[in-house]
């Protein structure tokens, strides 16, 4: 639900019969770069809408140079996840930890709002160098002292997390590493890659 490309859901993957359409609304037809079939999945989880996991092949999607997906900023897309992330996952949580030290997961961690960001009592990663330096300080932060927010390994780090690692890029690695703590997805963790 929060990838732009994971485990969960897919884009553009995703299909529901036409009653299910019109009782969610219609695509947002805001023009070139409007994510629409991103917003229409989130009010169809808004709305009470489940997702169910086919393991077969139902489509074959083809991008073109004019097609209008190619007109939605990453940036955009970046926004309207990180407030579904926050508006859907993180309410339930008290505190969380960030799955990634890097890029992704410092990125993450600066486009929350303050009193999420107040949530996050730590980065994990495997990266020894990352673990070794101790924390991360949000330099840009407004607040006094700028927050440090600790980073740890992955088996000292506490549930739940938010995972900003994308999958298939490690030989496995991050994927036994997250299924050796036998965590279930939705309740100890969720997607955001």
């Amino acid at each position: 639900v929060f990838t732009a490309n994971g485990p969960t859901v897919i884009m553009p993957t995703w299909f529901c019969s036409r009653a299910w359409f019109s009782h969610v609304g219609p695509f947002d037809e805001g023009g070139q770069g409007v994510p629409e079939d991103l917003l229409f999945f989130y009010q169809h989880l808004r709305k009470g809408g489940r997702v169910l996991r086919v393991d077969q092949t139902l489509l074959l999607y083809r991008y073109h140079p004019h097609a209008a997906t190619l007109s939605v900023l990453e940036t955009t897309i970046w926004t309207h996840r990180v407030c579904f992330l926050e508006e859907w996952a993180l309410p339930q949580w008290a505190s969380f930890t960030i799955w990634n030290a890097g890029k992704q997961g410092r990125r993450l961690y600066r486009s929350l709002t303050a009193a999420s960001r107040c949530k996050v009592v730590a980065f994990c990663d495997v990266d020894e160098n990352k673990i070794r330096k101790g924390f991360y300080r949000y330099e840009e932060a407004q607040e006094r002292p700028k927050p440090r927010v600790p980073v740890l390994h992955f088996r000292a780090a506490q549930p739940p997390f938010v995972l900003c690692v994308k999958l298939d890029l490690t030989g496995g690695e991050f994927e036994e590493n997250l299924r050796s703590l036998q965590l279930q997805e939705g309740r100890d963790f969720v997607h955001f890659s």
